[in-house]
């Protein structure tokens, strides 16, 4: 055989077993010639094969007589791919001499392939795609040592017959390099039928398509047993012909069933165009919904459709009412009313909270999508979690007070008490909200402070000298931290500035998770949060509620900072 130029006395070895180990290989490759190195690679921290191995000669010879005499050997139920080992990897990547074969029968493997197209030249290597169980994908490469030679595999194999199907051949091009391709050019040539009859076989499919133009590919999909399977692909030489094709051949009837032509595209392109249709489907049902569908939950089992929107209707005018039920139709206890305009929603909402049907108080607010229920879940969580790390480290610190009252530390709205999924402090709909009330003849003590007349048997409860009145032995005060004698403020007596400080901490990670959702920067939360702040405390405290409105106020935001960039 023919040694490419830059070969050194180095064999790569792949497709092992998992369980073979360096003394199984040289055990096998030291009946060819003196054997300097062998060495399995395994991934750094299991330390399992990665199912290849380099074998190092002495001398050249000898690993050109182990690459003849062992390629394809079988050990442990596997055969071996051998090639040359290829140090240099631009060798592998530039692409020269690399042709791509599909539509491969399931028979054909490694060996067969490497058979069939050794004698156009020195092959490099050669490999059929598996699947996880090393079932075959019907597609393979082969890389030869020249360009010439991949030339001619490709003029004399495209197109004919291997284990019975017709192959495609054609030269290798990357992942990076279709998708620069596609950009570049979208005219495509490729085209996919369906509802093909049985009868119809390859030539016929064929010969059926070549009025259009000029066909270079075309196979028609089979089952294991050789039977179609009633789709096939067929790519034409220009754009124009299989556009001219599909028009005049789609809907068209063959054999009493109508075919199907269409543009054939690839898994990845359809799952982004279903995902996009599927995307601005949501977009227009959140649009269509939004601020009028209520989630109504706390309902009787005997509470269905039709008693739903009967208490409802003195609202307003109702789309629709649903109760939720499952398998066997029983109610959830939870549904859906959607009223026709948001003022009438608004006022459902007021008026029908906490009402009473069939002896229970229900439960109305906005409905939300679920993700955004998780979202909004997931940033409270995060809060919470913070509050404590940060009350954790402040008492490992030897902090004494309360470290969330200091003066500069963040304020944690959302770790407050939750009732119903509001804080407590924050107006929930139909709820009146009154401040909280000081409890008769309670005080507040610091931790482990004596209680009562101020006095504990036998100790002298004189302030020590230098103790300031009102403190207590063994306690430290700071002067610059909020010590839990102090009286603190009530939620009605906060300012503006604290209460916005107190939205803008819980509003932050909102933005922030909302804008890492949709693909832009985290670092504009800030700026963000800072622009919506400029609201009125209300708003404010309707966005923490309604992830609707953030979301909108959110996207409005950054069509605003997108216009300032534009005019910098």
């Amino acid at each position: 055989m023919n040694t490419p130029s830059f070969a050194s006395a180095s064999l790569y070895v792949g497709d092992l077993n998992p369980d073979i180990n360096e003394t199984q290989l040289f055990e096998l490759f030291k009946q060819v010639g003196p054997v300097a190195s062998i060495r399995v690679c395994r991934d750094a921290v299991t330390r399992r094969s990665l199912g290849y191995a380099y074998v190092n000669y002495h001398a050249l010879h000898d690993a050109e007589r182990a690459l003849d005499l062992l390629n394809f050997h079988e050990i442990k139920g596997r055969p071996l791919r051998i090639m040359w080992s290829q140090r240099d990897p631009s060798l592998r990547r530039t692409g020269n001499g690399n042709i791509f074969i599909k539509n491969l029968d399931k028979s054909v493997d490694n060996k067969a392939l490497y058979d069939t197209f050794a004698s156009f030249g020195g092959i490099l290597s050669c490999k059929v795609s598996q699947d996880e169980v090393g079932n075959s994908r019907g597609f393979g490469f082969v890389h030869y040592e020249t360009q010439e030679s991949a030339e001619e595999a490709i003029k004399t194999v495209n197109g004919k017959l291997i284990a019975g199907k017709k192959v495609f051949v054609g030269f290798f091009v990357g992942k990076k390099e279709r998708i620069a391709q596609e950009n570049a050019s979208p005219k495509w040539t490729n085209i996919f039928v369906k509802n093909v009859p049985k009868t119809i076989d390859d030539e016929k499919l064929t010969t059926m398509f070549s009025k259009f133009g000029k066909i270079t590919s075309s196979v028609l999909m089979k089952e294991d047993n050789g039977s179609s399977k009633g789709f096939g692909f067929i790519n034409f030489d220009v754009h124009e012909e299989a556009k001219a094709a599909i028009e005049e051949m789609n809907g068209k009837e063959i054999e009493g069933q109508q075919l199907y032509v269409g543009r054939a595209q690839k898994k990845g392109e359809r799952e982004r165009e279903l995902k996009d249709m599927f995307e601005k489907l949501k977009r227009e049902r959140m649009s269509k919904y939004q601020g009028v569908n209520l989630y109504v939950k706390n309902l009787e089992e005997t509470v269905d459709d039709a008693k739903l929107r009967q208490e409802f209707a003195q609202i307003g005018t109702i789309t629709s009412a649903k109760v939720m039920k499952d398998d066997k139709g029983v109610s959830k206890g939870f549904g859906f009313v959607c009223f026709s305009t948001p003022d009438e929603a608004t006022k459902a909402v007021t008026e029908m909270n906490g009402k009473m049907i069939a002896n229970k108080p229900i439960y109305v607010a906005l409905a939300q999508r679920k993700e955004l229920r998780r979202m909004q879940l997931e940033a409270q969580h995060a809060i919470r979690a913070n509050g404590i790390r940060m009350q954790q480290q402040a008492q490992a610190s030897g902090m004494t007070g309360n470290p969330l009252y200091a003066p500069g530390a963040p304020v944690f709205y959302a770790a407050q008490p939750v009732v119903r999924g509001y804080p407590t402090g924050v107006p929930r709909p139909g709820y009146p909200s009154y401040p909280p009330q000081p409890r008769p003849g309670y005080q507040n003590y610091p931790r482990g402070a004596p209680r009562g007349g101020g006095q504990q048997k036998g100790r002298n409860q004189k302030p020590r000298p230098g103790q300031m009145p009102g403190t207590y032995p063994g306690i430290k005060y700071n002067a610059n931290v909020r010590n839990a004698q102090q009286p603190q403020p009530e939620d009605g007596q906060l300012s503006e500035s604290d209460k916005k400080q107190q939205l803008g901490e819980n509003l932050y990670p909102l933005i922030a998770a909302h804008l890492s959702k949709i693909g832009q920067p985290e670092e504009q939360a800030g700026k963000i949060t800072g622009m919506i702040l400029e609201l009125e405390s209300q708003e404010l405290i309707n966005m923490l509620e309604n992830q609707d409105v953030l979301i909108a106020k959110v996207t409005e935001a950054l069509n605003v900072l997108a216009a300032a960039e534009k005019k910098e």
